[in-house]
């Protein structure tokens, strides 16, 4: 099933769901004991492999991070060639002096701003998608 591609479309749908507790970025150039359902996200760099982990697995493991993240989803079904929806999100955060990671998967696009923000990111996403526009 293919997602949906009109940007307009998509603003007006993005339905911003705060995920409970606490995330982390870490990097390892070596495997870990990880169940594959404890990775929220992964990519293979050169330098080592990013997790994307919650927070107390991390510690548990004693895996060094910098950032503590909460995670939003938006949940409309945005297909991976669909044009500006990062773009759009990523600069109404912007203006509100927020920082954010994207991570598109198949369904969903995924973002995560630092855990002392995730309220204002939030009220920003909701105005987003609340804000009046016309399809074509």
């Amino acid at each position: 099933m293919s997602g949906k591609t009109e940007l307009i479309q998509l603003l007006n749908e993005i339905q911003p769901i705060l995920h409970p507790g606490e995330y982390v970025f870490v990097s390892s150039e070596y495997s870990l004991p990880l169940d594959f359902r404890e990775i929220i996200a992964s990519f293979k760099e050169e330098e080592g492999t990013t997790l994307i982990l919650k927070k107390e697995k991390a510690d548990a493991l004693h895996l060094d991070y910098d950032y503590v993240a909460s995670w939003i989803t938006l949940n409309v079904h945005s297909s991976l060639e669909a044009v500006g929806l990062t773009a759009a999100v990523s600069n109404a955060l912007a203006q509100e002096g927020i920082s954010c990671n994207v991570v598109a998967a198949y369904y969903h696009d995924h973002i995560f701003v630092a855990q002392t923000e995730a309220k204002a990111a939030m009220q920003v996403l909701t105005t987003l998608m609340n804000t009046k526009r016309e399809t074509p």
